[in-house]
């Protein structure tokens, strides 16, 4: 399972309203997508501190959005409107390497079954640091363009 996430122009979101069909097709282009590989379990539990449930702000960057297109492995692709971009970028901000260092616990996501279940504490910093951060400025672009956001687990 990886994690994509698209950013979207009005118009694409338009296309995409008329078209749901389009979700897979506009992950699989190159410009503006934003993979995580299987780093994207993790990021979400530490912004949230749960396995699958989200929450407005942060909460919402990796697991968020409304369903919108047909199953694509592993669920439908999500969309976040480009008003809740702006709350996630504002809140992704906020958050500091050393504030997901101290959320992340290596037992804690073993016991929730946080894919993919091989975690240990040279993790955080070679691994889930780095893709936050991509995360992090994926969600701030997007938010500086007043763009919404495709998001699917693959």
């Amino acid at each position: 399972m990886i994690f994509q996430g698209r950013r979207l122009t009005s118009d694409q979101v338009a296309d995409l309203a008329a078209d749901p069909s389009l979700t897979a097709r506009l992950l699989d282009r190159e410009d503006d997508v934003l993979d995580l590989d299987k780093a994207w379990h993790g990021i979400h539990f530490l912004l949230t501190g749960g396995s699958w449930e989200t929450s407005p702000g942060a909460g919402e960057a990796v697991l968020g959005g409304d369903p919108v297109g047909d199953d694509l492995g592993y669920g439908p692709a999500r969309l976040l409107p480009a008003e809740r971009v702006q709350l996630v970028a504002a809140a992704l901000r906020e958050v500091t390497a050393d504030s997901l260092r101290t959320r992340f616990d290596p037992a804690a996501l073993l016991a929730e079954g946080i894919y993919p279940q091989v975690w240990d504490d040279e993790d955080f910093a070679l691994y889930l640091l780095p893709n936050f951060s991509s995360l992090q400025a994926f969600y701030v672009a997007a938010a500086g363009e007043k763009q919404a956001v495709l998001l699917a687990v693959t």
